[in-house]
């Protein structure tokens, strides 16, 4: 996912307001000229600067400009862009954004370019081609990537708390007395005067060494945050995915994961919210400052970054139904409406989409491309690099993925949920106060 879905209801206002004609892009033989692509991850752009490099070369009447922008300006910029008639021809596209794109009339459909091009769908991993699918039955993005959620986790405090790899590796969770996960991060989280936490004269208000890192964002999926915990109960975001309708956050074992999960704040064992505002979670680990993250696999360069900080991953917690459980999220290159150049852009996305370009991304060991035999050679990279990245692709090979929660209404979903979910974590309201906002977000679809 390359970041949490935080920032999506600053887009709602703006995402309203999106006018403009869709349709299916023409014939890839008439492509030519310059498109403008933009992404938001600047760990990926050197791959994608030699993917452009290599098509202008195959191409030479097509030239590609990357645009690089963080997280949080990239969406604001786009959906401007939308309105003023400025967004870039091709743009790395999320699941959480494009069913509100594609409603608006923003996005081109490849449904032709599929067909006429013969595009092979079947060499991406499992179930990611048809993510990008909207709920009118057309295809407005081709896979990019996919990614998983694991533990990362500083090998010095692990070892200086008396665990050993193995153990961390091997950790089970239930919502009742948070198994060995919990005895595991209040082991792990030390105060100020060298006090565990499970330990007598704790003091869970001058804490050094948290055992649980605490990103802020992604209130509604919780992607990397509690999702990986409440799939282990049997509960799914909306009651079908994708195209839900109704959301089920009044449910009784999703308050029951999250009231555990707040509580770690309460214990002196998790960081407070507001402590969180305005810092990266990553950067806090790198300091020291917290012995487990849980994080996606898009994440792995800069946790394996950190100079002092030698870091290890692990698979998160099996729960109640005795299996480990992973959120399975994936990008894709959607064309915008609105380009003067669609012939051009369609083949880029399509050579974006293609093994040719999908394996100078896993040469560089970043993220795990969409394309199943890409995918093998960047975990190879990986391994070349010292990284074991098991942790993450053990969900594929298990099958304990679950997909990515689709549904129309994301930015106003998010913006009922995340003040919802903050006053849960902050200690200001009980679990049980979810059951409102659930009745909000269902409203929305009525």
């Amino acid at each position: 996912m390359k970041k949490s879905i935080g920032a999506i209801a600053a887009a709602a206002a703006i995402a309203v307001s999106l006018s403009a004609c869709g349709g299916s892009a023409p014939a890839s033989t008439e492509a030519k000229g310059e498109i403008n692509y933009w992404l938001w991850d600047a760990n990926q752009l050197p791959a994608y600067q030699q993917c452009a490099t290599d098509f202008t070369k195959a191409n030479p009447d097509i030239k590609v400009k990357i645009t690089q922008r963080g997280w949080d300006d990239y969406w604001t910029t786009l959906t401007n862009g939308f309105v003023a008639g400025t967004a870039p021809d091709v743009f790395t596209d999320h699941l959480a954004k494009y069913p509100e794109f594609a409603s608006k009339k923003q996005l081109l459909s490849l449904d032709d370019a599929v067909k006429n091009d013969k595009l092979d769908l079947n060499i991406y991993n499992k179930g990611l081609a048809d993510l990008w699918v909207a709920e009118d039955g057309k295809r407005y993005g081709l896979p990019k990537d996919w990614d998983t959620v694991a533990m990362f986790y500083n090998k010095k405090l692990i070892t200086d708390a008396g665990y050993t790899e193995e153990q961390l590796k091997n950790l089970d969770w239930n919502p009742s007395d948070g198994g060995s996960y919990e005895k595991a991060i209040a082991h792990l989280t030390v105060d100020k005067n060298g006090k565990r936490g499970d330990e007598s004269g704790f003091d869970k208000n001058k804490v050094a060494v948290y055992g649980l890192g605490l990103e802020d964002g992604s209130a509604g999926m919780g992607q990397t945050q509690w999702s990986f915990l409440t799939a282990t109960t049997g509960w799914t975001h909306t009651d079908k995915n994708p195209w839900g309708k109704e959301f089920k956050y009044d449910d009784p074992k999703f308050q029951e994961t999250i009231a555990w999960w707040a509580g770690l704040v309460e214990k002196g064992y998790m960081p407070k919210l507001e402590t969180t505002v305005g810092t990266e979670i990553q950067d806090s680990f790198g300091a020291g400052k917290a012995a487990i993250n849980t994080s996606g696999s898009w994440m792995i360069g800069q946790y394996t970054s950190y100079k002092g900080v030698e870091t290890g991953i692990a698979p998160t917690p099996k729960g109640p139904n005795g299996k480990r459980a992973s959120m399975f999220n994936g990008l894709a290159d959607s064309i915008w409406a609105g380009t003067k150049n669609p012939a051009a852009s369609v083949k880029w996305v399509e050579y974006l989409a293609s093994a040719k370009c999908q394996d100078v991304v896993a040469s560089k060991g970043v993220v795990f491309p969409a394309i199943t035999t890409s995918s093998e050679k960047a975990a190879e990279a990986f391994k070349a690099k010292g990284t074991d990245v098991s942790a993450f692709t053990t969900h594929v090979k298990d099958g304990t993925t679950f997909l990515f929660p689709i549904a129309d209404k994301a930015a106003k979903v998010e913006g009922i949920m995340k003040p919802a979910m903050d006053a849960v974590l902050s200690g200001k309201k009980p679990a049980s106060s979810l059951t409102e906002a659930n009745n909000q977000v269902n409203a929305l679809f009525k």
